[in-house]
């Protein structure tokens, strides 16, 4: 083992595949490198919400007004990642990996983020299975004997590593853990970048949770120092980043200015938005949002972000990619499902038309409806980058304004999010980060935006449509019931699911990442 390098996870041999003292060694030589800038990153974070939480307005930057004035491109797409109108994603767990690859989406998203639970046999094996798909003899065997391998013409593979604020206590270098992003990003591109350029392809990412332009900076050094550490040209490497969080919202095109030689577009990550929205603007708010499914795309301050997200991708040569539809297609309620399956494709009809170049999917069942609805528009093209939204025009104003035409807060709202942050924070807790709860496949971001919504309706006194107060009594009198719905306290991990549910919901501060708090408390099984 390379001094300073420990690791208390299990170890086995299949692990020591992925875990050799090369790999090790690229890690350690990342996290010495960027480090400190890191954590000098998540302290401005801090400042930057405290500034806010004081009466600070957020808006554009006036110190990069120069970025945004001026004529720049970033790098053209490579071939393999140029048609992007359906991508799918999910956990990098192995029959996953296959039946996405395959499915017939252009894209699969491997997830060690919102989608997967992080404890250390999901991430070291979930490397081994990337491994294995990138040269493409990766396969599943059923307990039934069902076998999954993968077909010739596959989807292309990209992959998310966790957010800056994350850590891997798994593997600490001169005592400290390591970051989760710069753990699962150099395992990956160690291991795979020469096999998957041999192949035509590269290493591709998509970037989650940034909140400014400097952490857009850190990751495209990262990129260059890895790249130059292996003899890999720079720009090998390309990014997608994830707009999920309101500062970063105003900061679209410095991102992409930041990460220009590595830049391959931008996505519209709505639940996590909408959970960032409540918390940046938490101590300002006056008006809650309302229940969770009436914040939609096309409420004001959505369409005011997703329109912007367009413009600004086009206007760079960069790809917008739409947000997830989420819903799990069912047989048990035909007319539920095909009012559902309306309602999904209407979404990818407006998304396609808004000038979106492509969106997401949650299961292989959505993937033709939203390759007709973008088929539709863009034909034989591989994108419509050249749409330039030169009609819209965005004001700081509206991104913030919390308006939701005709919402309400309704019991049935309090109710969903209660059980929904339950039975996630308890699939969590035994090591399943993507869940499918009421016909929706949920990860992190669903639950983030239900538990903020109960903190805010609480610390709002908000009215139900009833009249009645959403009250710590209240939520505590619904929360009973619904865990009781789910076989009580002593099922599962229900208990330990309520008491991180309690400490996020019932705290006067604001908890910055239910994961933050739930993260020792997987570890301690």
């Amino acid at each position: 083992m390379t001094a300073g390098i420990q690791i208390s996870g299990p170890a086995t041999s299949e692990y020591d595949e992925i875990l050799t003292p090369e790999a090790l060694a690229f890690v350690a030589q990342l996290h010495h490198a960027f480090e400190p800038r890191r954590q000098a990153l998540l302290q401005a974070r801090a400042a930057r919400q405290a500034e806010i939480n004081a009466g600070a307005t957020l808006g554009f930057l006036d110190a990069t007004v120069d970025v945004r004035e001026a004529d720049w491109q970033v790098a053209p797409a490579p071939a393999d990642l140029n048609n992007r109108r359906v991508e799918i994603t999910g956990p990098a767990e192995r029959k996953m990996i296959i039946n996405a690859l395959n499915c017939g989406a252009n894209v699969f998203m491997a997830d060690f983020e919102d989608a997967l639970s992080p404890t250390w046999d999901n991430l070291v094996q979930g490397q081994r299975n990337l491994r294995d798909a990138v040269r493409r003899t990766i396969s599943f065997e059923n307990p039934d004997g069902r076998r999954y391998q993968l077909n010739d013409d596959i989807a292309t593979l990209v992959v998310r590593p966790r957010g800056w604020h994350l850590w891997e206590r798994h593997l600490t270098i001169d005592g400290a853990p390591v970051s989760g992003a710069i753990f699962d990003f150099g395992l990956y591109f160690f291991h795979n970048v020469e096999e998957l350029i041999s192949r035509g392809s590269g290493p591709y990412f998509y970037l989650p949770k940034m909140q400014s332009h400097l952490e857009a900076r850190l990751w495209n050094d990262v990129f260059n120092a890895a790249q130059d550490a292996l003899g890999i040209a720079r720009g090998t490497i390309r990014a997608t980043v994830l707009i999920e969080t309101l500062p970063a919202a105003f900061e679209m095109e410095e991102i992409l200015y930041e990460l220009r030689e590595h830049a391959a577009g931008l996505n519209a990550g709505r639940w996590d938005y909408i959970f960032s929205f409540i918390k940046t603007l938490r101590d300002q708010a006056e008006l809650p949002l309302p229940d969770r499914g009436q914040v939609s795309m096309t409420v004001p301050f959505m369409r005011a972000y997703t329109e912007l997200l367009v413009k600004t991708c086009h206007a760079r040569g960069a790809h917008a990619m739409g947000g997830m539809a989420a819903f799990i297609p069912t047989r048990r309620d035909p007319e539920a499902n095909e009012l559902a399956l309306t309602k999904v494709r209407e979404d990818k009809e407006r998304e396609a038309s808004d000038g979106f170049d492509g969106t997401w999917v949650a299961h292989p069942g959505l993937v033709p409806i939203a390759k007709e609805a973008f088929d539709r528009v863009l034909g034989d093209r591989p994108n419509q980058k050249e749409r330039q939204r030169d009609d819209v025009s965005v004001f700081a104003g509206a991104m913030i304004d919390p308006l939701v035409p005709d919402g309400a807060i309704t019991e049935a709202g309090v109710r969903n999010n209660i059980s929904v942050a339950l039975q996630y924070i308890n699939s969590w807790l035994k090591g399943t980060g993507a869940a499918a709860i009421y016909n929706l496949m949920e990860d992190a971001a669903t639950a983030e935006i239900s538990r903020a919504q109960l903190w805010q309706w609480i610390q709002l006194q908000a009215s139900l449509d009833s009249g009645e107060l959403v009250t710590p009594e209240l939520y505590a009198r619904i929360r009973d019931e619904e865990i009781a719905k789910l076989g009580g306290r002593d099922t599962a991990r229900y208990g330990e699911a309520e008491d991180i549910l309690d400490s996020l919901v019932l705290n006067e501060t604001f908890v910055e990442f239910l994961t933050l708090l739930a993260y020792p408390v997987l570890e301690a099984e």
